[in-house]
Parts: structure tokens; C-alpha cells; sequence
């Protein structure tokens, strides 16, 4: 996304610079507020898509999602000018690299619905679809004779690395591995692959108590291979250990490989997927294995390309040369064309946020679950004719939050309720009787090993907000009984995770024996008789169930990675939660990804005794926090 402060590092003079332009008239025009405590999501109400359910569609699930509005690919020359698009789409279009001859440009697109690998010629025409997986492919690199494709697949289950024979269209899976591959690059003759990929690394991070990335997510520790095109000769050639690597590219005479790499350390600390990190160019002669390290300095470095005698690469604000040259301007992912006279990038058309940002329709691998996304954890009034959702400030060193309340298709938004400063609010539930929105305020997330938080009652009506809980513990997470008499929530004391039960008449609690001191995002089943939650008492975070009177505990499901956010259907029927069940699809670092904090949660389903899991979404990018849509507003 080219922010404010970037569009200033880009020349003035710059066709970059003029392409800009419309974003930030768009921008200026989306994040206007109308009077007191009304937000605007866009002057043009063509923009915003209905809720209702696709033909065809039981139900709707609303989710949170940060992938980008919509990305374009983009040419431009050597020193940054003469930017043009390629082959424009409000579908998101990125990863695109230049074929060996340079008459065609490879990329992945979403035109048809899902990500799929695209060709065009450099002039905009000839556009051909190569892949139509319903799965996720992407990062494509053509063959130097142009006969085959290479790419990263989701269609076996997890990221591996996919030939396609563009003559025969047969394909085969190159690596087939659990773990994930990314970034495949050609050797200039042909006959080798190098890629990155988590295999063979630590799942999990030190269990600490301070804040930050490192108490939840799962890391990816990335190594460099190479292996030849028929799949033997399978070897590593960074360290496997100490350091995380990524983006690997050839020299032209194919005796070296230049990629970037970073200490293993930043990982676990948030550095690379939020961009606070440091990496450095590093070429590996593949015969001696012998290193040389191509740059110095703070910052993250990516995408290194030869270009002559030189190894351009990309950083935060533009692209550098390894002999000093520096070209500012979001140019994400650039490849170069054969003569180096060019280059081919893609960079976001639609800089929109949460607050401002059209209610989406999206594509969903099961047509009776449609899905919607909304900016943030939301909730929905019993009739379905509103919704409320978190608007969360993340920007500077002050973070808090803001309840919204909206209709279904993201008109007439009005913020309802705005907490204190300096912290959070999440885990908004609308009560089934109407009467009571349910949050929690304080020090969540990655804070909440170290503060405190409570549970606020806010009225729908008139904004009015009534605290619940009054103890020092830290809670949040609520979810209502269909009675509306009690509430199940979360409750943190240190690093212990435990699930409470709330009667609103006495104000009395008791704890909820599941059996476990982690336990969290519980979510009452709308027919009363379980508790679905998530518990992390078996090594990583899974979904559980249990009885509201503590009996019946069962392990709802057994799956690599993460399972977390349960929402169980109005029906009683289904479960949706968020799933890393099938891993990194790309590497985490924020250049490649940016605005993805846990770049692998999906949204799945399954019924609501663990049978028939299935994914409804397949990118690289995280969706989560998914909530039903109540059944009577559906068509």
C-alpha cells in the first residue's frame, strides 16, 4: 500500500508519482466522517455488496480478512519511469516475473475467483489462464525454453512446488511435502530449482509472558534448496539453524544463488511479518558453498535479481542496487525483464481500510456457506437487520477501540461505543434478546499476559456502557446463552487461559471444568447445549466442545497448526472457525505480505461434532474471527 509518507519519498516529477494521484483523492474522499459519530464507507454506493446469500448459499459467514482491496501488475523502466499497467482487474493481480524471451509476463490473478496463474503479453494482450485449480496457486516462474511453468499449489493439501507442462498440460508435484515451498526459481539451464521452504524447522515459539508476536503465532523458519526438475538431488545450502532465508534467484551463469536471509531470533518477535526487522543480500556460491554477504545496514531486504554486474533487490521503500543506486516507490515483488531494461511489479489500486472499506462478497469453496467480509470480529442483532464490529486503532504508540454498528451491506455506519484510550476492545457479541452488546476492554491479545480487562455491557441504542466483571483478572471473549440469563467468557491470569460462566442476574461466576488451564474463544451454541472453545492443552490450539454443565468434553479436531475462533451456526448444525491446517502458503515476510500478521489462517467449517471439515477460503493471506449471519435474513 503506498502511504502517505512513502508517496513523499517518490519523486515529484515521477510518472509514479502521477499514478498516485488517485489514490490519495480516493483515499481523502473514503476517510471523510459526516457528523458526529458517522462514518462513511464510500461516495459511491454502487461499491457496497448486499449480504445476501449467493444463490444456492444455506448460509453467510462474516469474517475478518487482511489481504489487500485490489492489486494491479504494473511495468515500469529501469529507473522507475514510464509506469503502466499491464492488464488492469478489480480482482487482485500480483507475483508476476517476465519469461525467458520476454514475450510474456506470468502472475497470479483472482479474476476467475480463486488465485490462479495467469499469462499476458508485456502490451496487454493475449491474456491466457494456465491453471484453474480451485485451490491456491501462485508465485509462477517459467522455464528457460518456455515449455514449463513452475509454481506453489495448495491442491494436495498443503504449499508444494507444481510443474506444469505447457505443451502436454500434464502436472506434477515437485516436492510433496507437509510443510510448505515457496519462490521456485530456474537454473539458467534448466535443469535445477531453487526454492525456500519451513520444512524440517521448529512449530512453535518460547513460551514467554511479554507482549508481542511471540505468545500465539507459528512461526516459519525458512531454509534455501535446491533440487533438480525431475525431484532427486534434493540438498540445503543455508544453515538450517540460526537463520531464516527467502526469495532465491540464480546468477546468469548459474554457479550462484543470491537470497535474503536474517537471524532466526526475529522470527519470533514479529520482525519480518511486521516489517520492523533486518535482513541482508547473501550470494552462496552452490559448488564451494562459499558466502558472501552483498549489503549492510538496518531494514528488510528482498527479491534480490542479478541486473548486469549488479544484484538489485527490494526494500520498504523502493528497490537498491547492490552498487548503490536506489529507485524509490512501492514497487512490490519486481522481476526484471531479460534486456534489464525494464521491470515488472505489482503495487495496490485500492488503499481503503477498515473504516472506509465496502463490505466484499467473496468467492467460497462450498456454495452453501457464503461469505462476507466485514473489517473486523463482528456480531450480528437477532434479526439480522444489523450488524457490530471492532474498529480497531492500530497506529502509533496509542491503540484502542471503537464498537460500530452497520447495515448488512455496510451502509449507515455509526460508531456506538468508543473505549478509553489505550486499550483494546474486542469480541463484541449482540445478546439474542436485542437489548445488550457484550465486549471486552483492557489489555488483550498479546497483552494480556499484563493487564488487566473487563467485560462492558453497551446498549444498542443509545451507546451507554455498563461494566460486568470487577475483579483484577483479565476478561474477554463473551458469548450469551440463548436465554440471554449468562454469558461463558475467557478469563486470563498470567500465562493460564480459563473459561467462566457469568449469571447476569446474581453476578456470580463459576469456572467451567473443562480440564485444561488454556482455554479460550468460547462460543455458545445457539440451541443452548454446548460450549464450543478453543484449547491449546495438546501442544498447539484446537477446537474442543463441552456441555454448559462441564460434562461431555471432546476434541472437535485433529489438524496441523492452529484451530482457533469458533462460531457455531444459528442452526445448532455447524461450526466455522479459523484454521492453519493447510500452512504458510508464502514466505512471512512483510514486504512479500504485507499487512498479514498470521499470514495461514483459513476459514473452514465442520459440523458441530467434528465431522465433515472442509476449508470455505485457500490464499496467503489471514482471515479469521468468523461470525454467522442469522438464518432468517438469508434468501
Amino acid at each position: 500500500m503506498v502511504t502517505l509518507a512513502e508517496l513523499a519519498l517518490i519523486p515529484s516529477g515521477s510518472q509514479l508519482m502521477k499514478s498516485c494521484v488517485f489514490c490519495i483523492i480516493s483515499l481523502s474522499l473514503a476517510c471523510a466522517f459526516i457528523g458526529a459519530g458517522q462514518i462513511t464507507a464510500s461516495s459511491a454506493q454502487e461499491d457496497l455488496q448486499t449480504a445476501s446469500a449467493p444463490m444456492g448459499s444455506q448460509y453467510t459467514i462474516a469474517f475478518k480478512s487482511f489481504a489487500p482491496n485490489n492489486s494491479d501488475i504494473f511495468l515500469a523502466d529501469q529507473d522507475g519511469s514510464h509506469i503502466r499497467a499491464v492488464v488492469p482487474d478489480p480482482a487482485l493481480d500480483y507475483n508476476a516475473s517476465f519469461s525467458a524471451d520476454g514475450h510474456w509476463i506470468v502472475f497470479t490473478s483472482y479474476r476467475a475467483g480463486s488465485a490462479d496463474i495467469w499469462r499476458v503479453h508485456p502490451d496487454g494482450s493475449g491474456l491466457q489462464r494456465l491453471t484453474s485449480d480451485p485451490g491456491f496457486e501462485d508465485q509462477a516462474a517459467l522455464s528457460p525454453d518456455g515449455r514449463s511453468l513452475a509454481f506453489v499449489s495448495s491442491r494436495s493439501g498443503q504449499a508444494d512446488i507444481w510443474i506444469l507442462d505447457l505443451v502436454t498440460h500434464k502436472m506434477r508435484n515437485l516436492t510433496d511435502h507437509p510443510a510448505g515451498d515457496f519462490r521456485p526459481a530456474w537454473s539458467p539451464d534448466g535443469k535445477w530449482i531453487a526454492f525456500s521452504s519451513d520444512r524440517d524447522r521448529p512449530r512453535a515459539c518460547p513460551n514467554t509472558t511479554r507482549p508481542g508476536a511471540g505468545s500465539f503465532v507459528t512461526p516459519q523458519y525458512r531454509d534455501i534448496y535446491l533440487v533438480r526438475t525431475d525431484g532427486s538431488g534434493l540438498r540445503r545450502i543455508t544453515n538450517g539453524t540460526s537463520e531464516t532465508a527467502g526469495t532465491p534467484s540464480w546468477s546468469p551463469d548459474g554457479t550462484r544463488i543470491v537470497f535474503y536471509t536474517g537471524d532466526a531470533e526475529q522470527v519470533c518477535t514479529g520482525g519480518l511479518v511486521l516489517g520492523t526487522g533486518t535482513t541482508q543480500i547473501v550470494s552462496v556460491e552452490i559448488v564451494s558453498g562459499k558466502r558472501e554477504t552483498l549489503t549492510t545496514g538496518d531494514g528488510l531486504k528482498v527479491c534480490p535479481r542479478w541486473v548486469g554486474r549488479d544484484v538489485v533487490y527490494q526494500t520498504k521503500d523502493g528497490i537498491r542496487f547492490t552498487s548503490g543506486r536506489e529507485v524509490h516507490g512501492m514497487f512490490q515483488v519486481p522481476a526484471w525483464s531479460p534486456d534489464v531494461r525494464r521491470f515488472v511489479f505489482h503495487a495496490e489500486t485500492d488503499l481503503r481500510g477498515d473504516r472506509e472499506r465496502p463490505f466484499q462478497t467473496w468467492p467460497s469453496l462450498d456454495r452453501r456457506f457464503a461469505l462476507l467480509r466485514v473489517p473486523d470480529a463482528s456480531s450480528f442483532s437477532p434479526s439480522g437487520e444489523r450488524m457490530v464490529y471492532i474498529l480497531t486503532n492500530f497506529h502509533g504508540e496509542i491503540r484502542s477501540g471503537k464498537l460500530v454498528t452497520a447495515n448488512l451491506d455496510g451502509s449507515d455506519r455509526k460508531v456506538l461505543w468508543e473505549g478509553p484510550l489505550t486499550q483494546d476492545a474486542a469480541g463484541p457479541a449482540w445478546s439474542p434478546c436485542g437489548d445488550a452488546i457484550l465486549v471486552g476492554v483492557g489489555g488483550l491479545f498479546q497483552r494480556a499476559q499484563i493487564g488487566t480487562a473487563s467485560l462492558m455491557s453497551v446498549n444498542p441504542k443509545n451507546g451507554q456502557a455498563l461494566q460486568i466483571t470487577h475483579d483484577d483478572a483479565n476478561n474477554g471473549m463473551p458469548s450469551w446463552s440463548p436465554d440471554c440469563q449468562q454469558v461463558v467468557y475467557r478469563v486470563a491470569r498470567g500465562s493460564n487461559r480459563e473459561l467462566h460462566i457469568l449469571d447476569l442476574a446474581t453476578g456470580n461466576s463459576h469456572k467451567l471444568e473443562t480440564g485444561s488451564e488454556y482455554d479460550t474463544f468460547p462460543s455458545w451454541s445457539p440451541r443452548g447445549d454446548w460450549i464450543v472453545f478453543t484449547s491449546k492443552r495438546d501442544g498447539d490450539y484446537e477446537i474442543y466442545r463441552i456441555r454448559p454443565d462441564g460434562t461431555g468434553l471432546r476434541r472437535l479436531t485433529h489438524l496441523p497448526g492452529n484451530d482457533a475462533h469458533p462460531s457455531v451456526s444459528p442452526d445448532g448444525e455447524w461450526t466455522a472457525f479459523a484454521t492453519s491446517a493447510q500452512g504458510f502458503k508464502d514466505e512471512a515476510v512483510q514486504p512479500l505480505l504485507v499487512g498479514t500478521f498470521q499470514p495461514y489462517g483459513e476459514i473452514g467449517v465442520m459440523r458441530i461434532d467434528g465431522s465433515e471439515f472442509h476449508l470455505l477460503t485457500d490464499n496467503a493471506t489471514e482471515e479469521g474471527a468468523p461470525a454467522w449471519v442469522p438464518l432468517k435474513t438469508q434468501k
